[in-house]
């Protein structure tokens, strides 16, 4: 039986992830491929609960009230119950899984609460051992990210309503300069890990969303060849 394969569409709060990853998941099953798709957080799940709890702020209006290391174990729990329930045996059976966030970000959203380089280093070495050999989460055949410029990600999240804090959004979402200082490190783990980048917008305005998802299959293709 061929191994399954599981792939990540990355990006900032607004990049359009949920989109590209329905339409690439289309794309696949139209061509023949046996596909699903999961989100994280797993916000219909009783296992994000933690994570809600954090992002509305009950344990800080800011998301350094939180070390990384607590912050990270909240969202690797809903990770595990989500595998463990509902994707594991497909990815096992051979399936593509296509993953709107993962591990990936909870490494890009906590390390930048690390000043120092060297503990910053050493959280990384941590989560990756946390989730991928403690837990026991596989780890992603292939990760892309959603490139949005920094000024262009802001007017996308200006229009947009949080998911868990109403209209004025998450502990994150609400924190401008947390979401520049995400989106200056996206580069730097990109680089580190090997992601894919796909350029989502050409002299400040955003590509359409067909035309970014002609890039993110091109590279979706050779990863499952």
């Amino acid at each position: 039986m061929a191994a399954g394969k599981l792939i990540i569409i990355e990006g900032s709060d607004g990049s359009g992830k949920a989109t590209q990853t329905e339409l690439l998941r289309r794309r696949l099953r139209t061509d023949g491929h046996s596909v699903m798709a999961v989100a994280f957080p797993d916000y219909s799940s009783e296992s994000s609960a933690l994570v809600k709890m954090y992002l509305r702020g009950d344990f800080g209006a800011k998301a350094d009230a939180v070390n990384p290391y607590a912050a990270s174990a909240f969202y690797a729990v809903d990770r595990v119950a989500s595998y463990e329930r509902k994707w594991k045996g497909f990815l096992t059976a051979g399936g593509i899984v296509l993953a709107d966030r993962y591990t990936t970000s909870n490494m890009l959203y906590q390390m930048i609460k690390i000043n120092d380089p060297a503990e910053k280093e050493e959280y990384l070495d941590w989560i990756w051992e946390f989730e991928f050999h403690k837990l026991g989460l596989p780890e992603p055949d292939g990760v892309i990210l959603l490139d949005v410029p920094q000024d262009v990600s802001e007017r996308l999240m200006a229009v947009r309503t949080g998911k868990t804090g109403g209209e004025t959004g998450d502990i994150h979402e609400k924190d401008r300069d947390f979401l520049r200082k995400c989106h200056a490190a996206y580069g730097e783990l990109a680089d580190k890990y090997g992601w894919q980048k796909v350029a989502c917008a050409v002299d400040g305005e955003l590509r359409s969303a067909e035309s970014i998802h002609e890039d993110v299959y091109r590279l979706v293709a050779d990863i499952i060849k």
